[in-house]
């Protein structure tokens, strides 16, 4: 007789099977860190977009209408967060996230 050595297909399935429900189980919580993730990417944005808005302030002595004038005058390269929203800047200079997107 020959001592054959391998896998039944019993246990290549239940493998299988272990493998799915971990991935069953991971893919929500990658998604969920990639929510928080594009969150704290757009925090940062907006306190960089912030600082440019005061240096521009100093420049000219009054606030940038919009982003899009930051981005005009060379001040910023996109006005765009990670998360896909754009920011706004108000009569103040304070600025924050769009989300009327």
């Amino acid at each position: 007789m020959k001592n054959e050595k391998g896998f039944t297909l019993i246990e290549m399935l239940v493998v299988l099977m272990i493998i799915t429900v971990l991935l069953f189980l991971a893919i929500p919580n990658i998604s969920k860190h990639s929510q928080t993730i594009n969150k704290k990417g757009c925090d940062a944005f907006i306190e960089m977009v912030q600082g440019q808005t005061d240096t521009y302030e100093m420049d000219y002595h009054s606030w940038p209408a919009s982003a899009s004038q930051l981005k005009d005058e060379g001040y910023l390269t996109k006005t765009v967060c990670p998360n896909g929203n754009s920011v706004k800047i108000d009569s103040t200079g304070h600025v924050s996230e769009d989300t009327s997107n």
